[in-house]
This record gives structure tokens, sequence and C-alpha cells, in this order.
């Protein structure tokens, strides 16, 4: 039966011809060396090594021997990674981005359904824009993200669409709501807009330029806002109308405008929610844990796109 330390003590002398310089790189005493070799030749009923001079030469059994060893020692050392990430799972900190909107969708849900497989856990979620998460992502500080689709650079990520979700005009007058929104009709109503600090990047922003520039219209707005939360509001005092996906209108109309409606644009548009990486990266298990439970809480709020 071999021990690792002898595999390794025989690896350090089969790459270094001689045990006085596979004790250096070790850090252990010579005679120790010789005999973690010398149980080893025992084990293999075959000398390994034959002195010359200072050194030492391989025998054709340790030439055998080598390449088994290697592969012993690198299972090995899959094996201590493979079992410090999960005790990096159940004591560490997980940080995952999400697109702005997504406290609407998933934030403390998803937060719970960490902690609740994990409880030693300690949670991040970051990002206030897609865009955000975006360079986030790109500068290595995060591993994995949620985030809008048409916001997203792909070039060097890896972008697996995993749900949609439809826009919607939302107003308080039940006129404005009693039928599908055209191009014209949007270019001429007075709009309230959040993300206003991320305006060229917002996905839903981008939709709407893209719609109202095809039937030759400008996009304008009323009133320019940061948070959702404050444009239903808005909505709901009759100042404004506005167009959110469905997923955060349902959310927030109930409470900040409670009289308002909602309806489908013509034709019908929808925000693209992704699961977003660097390409080529291997993902850690806290990562592959995030994306998992963020993509089920994504589609259970939102239609579902089948991924493979």
């Amino acid at each position: 039966m071999f021990s690792l330390h002898q595999l390794r003590c025989f690896l350090a002398t089969y790459e270094h011809g001689s045990l006085t310089a596979a004790a250096e790189e070790l850090g252990y005493a010579q005679p120790s060396i010789s005999e973690q070799i010398r149980s080893l030749e025992k084990s293999c009923g075959a000398q390994l090594f034959r002195r010359v001079g200072r050194g030492v030469v391989p025998t054709t059994v340790a030439d055998t021997l080598r390449p088994h060893a290697e592969r012993t020692l690198a299972a090995a050392e899959d094996a201590r990674r493979a079992m410090r990430q999960v005790t990096a799972l159940e004591t560490g900190t997980i940080r995952f981005g999400m697109f702005g909107t997504a406290r609407l969708y998933a934030g403390a849900e998803l937060v719970a359904d960490v902690l609740r497989q994990h409880p030693g856990l300690r949670v991040e979620l970051i990002g206030q824009n897609s865009n955000e998460v975006q360079d986030e992502l790109r500068r290595g500080r995060l591993e994995a993200a949620m985030i809008a689709v048409p916001t997203v650079n792909s070039e060097g990520m890896t972008v697996i669409p995993v749900a949609r979700d439809e826009l919607m005009y939302v107003s308080l007058d039940p006129d404005r709501v009693s039928s599908p929104v055209t191009p014209q009709r949007l270019a001429r109503a007075a709009l309230v807009m959040p993300e206003t600090t991320w305006r060229a990047e917002d996905s839903t922003r981008i939709i709407l330029r893209q719609l109202l520039h095809e039937a030759g219209h400008n996009p304008q707005t009323r009133i320019e806002v940061e948070d959702v939360e404050t444009a239903v509001e808005l909505v709901g005092m009759g100042l404004a109308d506005t167009v959110i996906p469905r997923g955060a209108a349902e959310q927030l109309i109930p409470r900040l405008a409670p009289g308002a409606g909602m309806v489908s644009l013509r034709p019908r548009q929808f925000d693209m929610f992704a699961v977003v990486h660097r390409a080529g990266g291997t993902l850690s298990p806290a990562a592959r844990l995030m994306i998992e439970l963020a993509t089920k809480r994504i589609q259970s709020v939102a239609e579902p796109i089948p991924t493979r």
C-alpha cells in the first residue's frame, strides 16, 4: 500500500535526481526522504533508484510508476479542492449579480432559498443595474449574474437566456389601458421612467427606443426617476404613465397605484433575462447553486425560456 507522502517523496526524487534536493524541496531531512523511498520500494518489491555519484537514477520500475504517481497525487488534490469548496459553500460568502429590479422578482425569496439549503452562508446580491453588474463580471469581482439581455455585451461572456417578461403600459386612466398601446400613442404619452442614471443602457428603454424609432418617432419622458417604485407611485397620483415589465407591475400596482391598470404594447415587447458568466471559466459550486436557484425564482414569475 502506497501513501501519498511516499509518492510525493518519490516524485521529488525522480524529478531532481537527488535525495538531498528532494528533501530541500519538501522541507524534510534527507534521511526521512531515504526512509520513505525504502518503504515504497518494499511495497513495490523492486528497486526504484540506483545511486550514481551524489545523485540517483530512476530504474525502469520508477519510470513505470511515475505517471501513476502523478495521477494519484492530482486526484488527491482534486478531492481536497472539492472538499474545500463544499466547506466554503457551508461557511463562506456567496456573491451573485442581479439586475436592478430583481428585488421585485426574486430578491428576498432567493436569499431565503440559499439559506434554507446552506444556513451557514453569508449572501451578497450585487447590482443596481444590469450594466453595472456586467462591469463587475468583467473585472472578475463576480463569477456569474442574472441580468437583462439587451444590455449584455456578449464578447468574452457566456449568455444563457432563461426567461422573458412582457413590457406593460401602466396608467391610472382606464381609457388609456382599454386597448394595446401602439408606438403612435406611446410617442404622445406623458411618461415617467425609472433608471434615469442608466437611461442609455437600461434594457426597457433600449426596447422602447427601438420600437419608437422603427415607427418614425422619438422617445420622450415627462418625469425621470431612479427607481421603479417611485415611477409607479407617480402613476398612482395620476401625474404620468409608465412602461415596466409585468413582474414589476404586478408586485407594485396593488400597493403603490391600486387604481391603475395595465395593457400590452402593440406589437408586444419583452424584457429578456439571462444567466451570464465569463466564457471558458469553471464555475464554483457556489456560483452554480446561485444560478440554479435564481433561474427557478425568475422562471416562477416570468415566462420561462427552455435551456439546454
